[in-house]
């Protein structure tokens, strides 16, 4: 068995792979990251000969995962991937390849294996993220924006008047403030989604991902897959091979 780990800006996740599935899949907020809360979840695991981490959080958190697996299995492989240049039929776009986030290059894996076709990959997280792949696993490059909380952070924080609200409201014109960041949130959102595949052909499978995924798939006029497991996917992928 091996224990996945995706450590994002957000949230923790992670989930066991066995016999070419996936189990277990759990997360925490990082804000309520600890060494004692992770031995909690994962005390009950059994034994993995390996743990593999994909991670774009701060090194604090890292040290956490790390921490936790070591007191737990005192024996057990620690692998950390990397975005790399070409590797498991997919191809890097990036100038500089290790520079792709790991989540991104762990997704492409992951559609490229899974799905088998030309595709758009958009992971609706703390930040927005846009990717393309051909059906050969060429990554024909990407693009990112802030996601739907970022937005509304960045008004609360650089404006006098206008208050983070973490709610849902009804979809349209509003006639209250909070109602109005959230509609235009999600608008901009959505907008830099459909603006971008206006431009490309009709046939492309979309994959969005994170935890955002719901809420913003809803407001497209156009079929999407939902998978929230794909980065964990990709590191399967991955770690299954190494």
């Amino acid at each position: 068995m091996i224990l996945l780990i995706d450590s994002g800006n957000t949230r923790l996740k992670w989930a066991t792979f066995q016999n070419g599935k996936l189990e277990n899949s759990h997360a925490l907020n990082n804000q309520e990251l600890t060494i004692d809360k992770l031995i909690d979840a994962w005390k009950n695991l059994p034994i993995p000969k390996q743990l593999a981490i994909a991670s774009v959080s701060s090194t604090p958190l890292l040290d956490i995962v790390q921490t936790t697996a070591t007191r737990l299995w005192t024996s057990i492989t620690i692998i950390q991937v990397k975005s790399e240049s070409d590797a498991f039929g997919v191809q890097n776009a990036y100038l500089q390849p290790e520079k792709l986030g790991v989540d991104r290059w762990l997704a492409l894996i992951a559609a490229h294996h899974y799905y088998k076709k030309a595709a758009c990959i958009i992971d609706c997280g703390t930040a927005i993220t846009i990717d393309f792949i051909d059906a050969h696993g060429k990554h024909e490059g990407g693009m990112i924006s802030p996601g739907l909380t970022l937005m509304k952070k960045s008004l609360a924080t650089n404006t006098d008047l206008l208050a983070f609200d973490e709610a849902s409201y009804d979809i349209g014109p509003a006639n209250f403030t909070a109602a109005a960041i959230y509609n235009g949130t999600l608008s901009a959102a959505t907008g830099l989604i459909e603006h971008i595949l206006s431009k490309k052909e009709s046939t492309l499978t979309v994959i969005l991902t994170g935890g955002d995924a719901d809420i913003i798939a809803k407001q497209l006029p156009f079929k999407v897959l939902i998978d929230f497991n794909l980065v964990l996917c990709g590191l399967a992928v991955v770690s299954s091979k190494l």
